[in-house]
C-alpha cells in the first residue's frame, strides 16, 4: 500500500471481525512502527499486546467494574482542558453526535450510550488489543515520541490490511491492565488500541469524520 493510501485510509473502526490476527503479523506491524522517531533515539515506548484469553480477562474485569455501581477509577493523566473551547468543542461534539446517529442513539439514552461506551472495552470486537505505556519519570517530548509511534502503528496496519482504533479510555482502568499483564508501577497507561479486520457490515463503520483544509492550520513563509 502506498504511504498516503495508508495514511488516508486510516481511521477510527469500532466494529471488527473474529478473524484473528498472528502474532507474528503483529510483530511485523510493530517493527515497521519501531522506526519511528525518537527524541536522542531514546525510544521510549513500552507496548503489550493482548488476545485471546488473557483480553478477554481485561475485557470482563473492567466491564464487571463499570456495572458494579462502585466509583469508576481514572487516568493518571489529563488528556483534554475543562474549558477545552472552540473550534475544539464544537468538532469534538460533531464526532459524538455523527456517530450516535448512524447508531441511532437519542439524545439523553443513557443506558444505549452507555452500552455503546461499553463497546471501547470490548476491543470492539477486535482479536487484538495493544496498550502502550511510557515511564513515569519521562518528559512531554517521550509522549511526542509515542505519539509519532502509534501514528506508525496505526499506518503499518493498514499496510497488512487491518485496521485500529486508538482508545485514550483505557487509560481510566490502568490498575486492571496493569495486573492482567504484569505491568511494573514505573510504568504509566497512556492508551489502548484495537487492532483487527474491519467488518464492513457494521454501519458504525461508515462514519467519516472531517478534516480542516491545510489552509486552516497552515501557514508558509519563503515560498
Amino acid at each position: 500500500m502506498h504511504v498516503d493510501e495508508a495514511l488516508a485510509s486510516r481511521r477510527s473502526v469500532r466494529a471488527f471481525t473474529d478473524e484473528p490476527v498472528k502474532q507474528a503479523t503483529v510483530e511485523h506491524i510493530l517493527e515497521i512502527a519501531s522506526r519511528a522517531p525518537s527524541g536522542t533515539n531514546c525510544q521510549p515506548w513500552k507496548i503489550y499486546v493482548a488476545a485471546g484469553a488473557v483480553k478477554q480477562a481485561i475485557s470482563d474485569d473492567v466491564l464487571a467494574l463499570r456495572t458494579s455501581g462502585r466509583e469508576q477509577p481514572r487516568s493518571e493523566y489529563v488528556y483534554s482542558p475543562k474549558n477545552i473551547g472552540e473550534p475544539y468543542l464544537t468538532r469534538r461534539r460533531t464526532v459524538g453526535w455523527d456517530l450516535y446517529g448512524l447508531l441511532d442513539i437519542k439524545k439523553g439514552d443513557r443506558e444505549r450510550t452507555f452500552a455503546q461506551h461499553n463497546r471501547n472495552f470490548t476491543f470492539f470486537d477486535a482479536p487484538v488489543g495493544l496498550f502502550f505505556f511510557v515511564e513515569r519519570h519521562m518528559e512531554r517530548g517521550a509522549w511526542l515520541d509515542l505519539g509519532m509511534l502509534l501514528q506508525g502503528v496505526m499506518s503499518a496496519a493498514r499496510g497488512q490490511s487491518l485496521h485500529t482504533c486508538p482508545q485514550v479510555a483505557w487509560s481510566n482502568y490502568h490498575a486492571i491492565v496493569r495486573q492482567h499483564l504484569g505491568v511494573p508501577n514505573t510504568e504509566l497507561l497512556v492508551c489502548g488500541m484495537s487492532l483487527g479486520v474491519e467488518d464492513t457490515h457494521a454501519v458504525e463503520n461508515s462514519l467519516r469524520t472531517a478534516r480542516e483544509p491545510v489552509a486552516n492550520f497552515a501557514q508558509f513563509a519563503g515560498f
